[in-house]
Parts: C-alpha cells; sequence; structure tokens
C-alpha cells in the first residue's frame, strides 16, 4: 500500500478502514437492530399481537429478545400487514355490543341457510357532491410545498341520493330535489314506489335499512306492516352490517373522486352509467358476504 499509495495515503485508508469494521462490529449491528435472535416464537409473536395488535416491531422485539427486523419478517410470514383499523361514527356502549350480538344470533338461528339472503331488498341514502375533491399524498422534497387541494365547502351543492337493490342489481334509485332531505312521509311515498317496481317479481320481500329517523318512524313501521314485508333488525351504528356501506357505496365513493358535475343531468347519466356497469356479481357478492 506504501509503494502504491503512499504512507500518508495508507494511513487515511487505514483509518477509513477502521471506521467500516467499527460500523459492521457486532456491537454496533446490535444496537440498530442488525443482530439478535433470527428465530422466533411464532405462537408467543400472535398471541403478543392478539392482545394488543398497536404493538410496534422494536415493541415486540424487547419482548422477544430479537431484532425489529425478524420481528418484521415473521409477522409478513404471518400474513400480516402494518395500517389502520377501521374508523367508525360511535364508541358503542356494552348494551349497543350485545344488542349487535342479539340482532345477529336472531338472524343465524331463524334463517339457517342464508337463503333469503336472495330476496333481501336492501335501502339507503347518500349524499352526492357535484364537485368531489380528493386530498392525496405527493412526493415532495424537504421544505418543498405541495399542490394545494380544497377543503370540501359543507355548504357546497349536493344532492341526496336514495337507492334499493339486491343480489339481482340495482331495483329503483332516485335523487331527491336540489335542498330536499328526507321525512317519513317523503320516504314512505319512496316505499309506495318500491313496492309498486317490486310487484309479481318476489314472492317474499325481507327489507333492510339503517335506523335513521324516517325509517324507524311510526308511519313507516306502519307502511311496512301493510305492505307485509319482513323487516331485518339492524342494530345501531353498525354499517359494517349494512352491504350499502361497505360495497355499494364505498365503490360509488371511489368512482366519484375527482369528478365534476356541471348539472343534475350530468350527475344523474354519471350515476346511470355506474349502477349499469356493474355486473350481477358485483351485487350478488356484496350481500352474500353479510353472514
Amino acid at each position: 500500500m506504501n509503494s502504491v499509495w503512499g504512507a500518508k495515503q495508507r494511513k487515511q485508508q487505514a483509518t477509513y478502514a477502521a471506521r467500516w469494521a467499527r460500523m459492521y462490529s457486532p456491537s454496533v449491528r446490535r444496537s440498530i437492530g442488525f443482530i439478535g435472535s433470527r428465530t422466533v416464537d411464532m405462537d408467543v409473536l400472535k398471541q403478543l399481537i392478539e392482545e394488543d395488535p398497536r404493538l410496534t416491531t422494536r415493541c415486540l422485539a424487547e419482548q422477544l429478545g430479537c431484532s425489529h427486523i425478524t420481528v418484521e419478517t415473521h409477522l409478513h410470514e404471518l400474513g400480516k400487514t402494518w395500517k389502520y383499523g377501521v374508523l367508525i361514527p360511535h364508541e358503542l356502549s356494552p348494551h349497543q355490543l350485545q344488542h349487535r350480538v342479539d340482532s345477529c344470533m336472531e338472524l343465524m338461528t331463524s334463517h339457517r341457510n342464508y337463503q333469503w339472503l336472495r330476496n333481501l331488498i336492501i335501502g339507503d341514502e347518500k349524499w352526492v357532491l357535484y364537485i368531489n375533491y380528493t386530498h392525496k399524498r405527493q412526493w415532495l422534497s424537504a421544505g418543498q410545498t405541495g399542490a394545494a387541494t380544497s377543503k370540501t365547502d359543507p355548504h357546497s351543492k349536493k344532492v341526496m341520493l336514495s337507492v334499493w337493490w339486491g343480489v339481482k342489481g340495482i331495483i329503483r334509485w332516485e335523487l331527491l330535489p336540489n335542498g330536499y332531505t328526507i321525512t317519513a312521509d317523503l320516504y314512505c311515498q319512496q316505499l309506495d314506489r318500491l313496492a309498486q317496481k317490486l310487484k309479481g317479481k318476489q314472492d317474499r320481500i325481507y327489507f333492510l335499512h339503517d335506523n335513521a329517523r324516517p325509517h324507524v318512524a311510526k308511519s313507516t313501521r306502519q307502511k311496512l306492516l301493510e305492505l307485509g314485508w319482513v323487516t331485518i333488525p339492524h342494530p345501531p351504528y353498525s354499517p359494517d352490517s349494512a352491504p350499502t356501506d361497505y360495497h355499494l357505496f364505498r365503490s360509488l365513493s371511489n368512482h366519484l373522486r375527482e369528478k365534476k358535475f356541471d348539472d343534475e343531468n350530468d350527475l344523474k347519466m354519471d350515476l346511470l352509467n355506474f349502477f349499469g356497469q356493474k355486473s350481477q356479481d358485483f351485487y350478488e357478492r356484496g350481500i352474500l358476504s353479510l353472514p
């Protein structure tokens, strides 16, 4: 090295070599998580994340006596991914949680073969905006300000969409006049129009809607009795047991991202295309996944 680099250069190269050697020494690698036990008791790991799925890989590594990289590797082997949980509208009380269990058990014991799902009609409402902004992540340099996204104005122009559907697809949908919202009287009129659409098509109708005030009003309950439909119990604040929420409206929300509509006719045509382009398998899958 002296003949090639000279004494001064050799000394400098030796310093670099020593620095790299120290960097990859066992003590340093252990401190930054490179070295540790490469074997993990998978049963213990599964138990830990079942007890608290919010534990980070570093917290798990401390408890298991291994590196966080080893923990991450084994978590992937278990099919786990690090992601956010589902946001829920309300924290349910013990009574409401028990109501959910009771409602589900009632359906499972009274309708064991699930064939009734093929006669299930589901109704729900959704506000649809004329201008749909989407806040997206951007790749930015340090200190760089990304492209701005307008915040949705709570008073922006929107219209109420009412939709009813089953395993074969959309049965009926309508947009309320601008500025209107659902009332019990209006909802009963909608049910009459829906009944006309269903006349002669199904021997028995099972009907599912949420617990919005117009849906549980006395006049609405009386109307459903007159129609002879079997009303399926729906626990409060349970969008995960409403296929319209977790399936149909989720897909519709994705479809509407970044879209702008000039007028109601423009919006109607887009909704008509959305509902029409979905296959029967899409609608069937949304309802049959309910159990």
